[in-house]
């Protein structure tokens, strides 16, 4: 006997958001040390520092909640909501691996880089596993799109002169991130 759909989208569900909140937890020190840039500790600029990290994590896991309870009502959120994803994304990213690249060790870099690029890779896919499971106990049968299906939706959809980019790809045929850039050289490819 199977185990039951919603159970296991919610086993699924608290198991990427603990990864995600371990993840954002690891980064908040390196991101502390990053803001008080040595400054003494127990200062008023030490203090402060410890408030960046929560400040960008709180407004990202806000964005992601609100994106996994949208995308299972089959809503599309604006470009402003991907902008301030990516931003936090990017901005802890880059505030958690600063000093490793500046010491110039690799090993740090990896160390430092692991972390938020789970929190990345996890972020994408945490809502789009909770939309497949919830197809799933719906008893939808989600069939997969081909390369050569998208890409005859989005010639259908193309008009003649229109800039053809992997975001227009994205909001012309609803494919993944990672198909879109294909796709994009494909459509541009038969322009020549």
């Amino acid at each position: 006997m199977s185990e039951p759909i919603e159970r296991v989208a919610v086993q699924v569900d608290r198991l990427c958001w603990t990864g995600i909140l371990l993840g954002l937890a690891f980064t908040m020190t390196n991101v502390q040390q990053f803001a008080a840039a040595g400054a003494p500790v127990r200062s008023l600029t030490w203090f402060a520092a410890w408030l960046l990290d929560p400040m960008v994590s709180l407004v990202l896991l806000a964005i992601l909640r609100a994106e996994q309870v949208t995308a299972r009502r089959g809503v599309r959120l604006g470009g402003w909501v991907r902008t301030a994803k990516w931003f936090t994304l990017g901005a802890t990213y880059v505030m958690n691996t600063w000093s490793a690249f500046v010491a110039g060790s690799a090993a740090l870099v990896v160390l430092h880089s692991v972390p938020p690029l789970v929190v990345f890779v996890a972020a994408e896919a945490v809502t789009e596993l909770r939309d497949k499971l919830g197809a799933v106990e719906d008893g939808v049968r989600v069939p997969r799109t081909s390369f050569a299906e998208y890409l005859a939706v989005a010639r259908k959809t193309k008009k003649a002169g229109e800039k053809v980019s992997p975001a227009w790809v994205r909001e012309a045929t609803g494919c993944s991130r990672g198909l879109s850039s294909k796709l994009a050289a494909a459509l541009n490819e038969d322009r020549r």
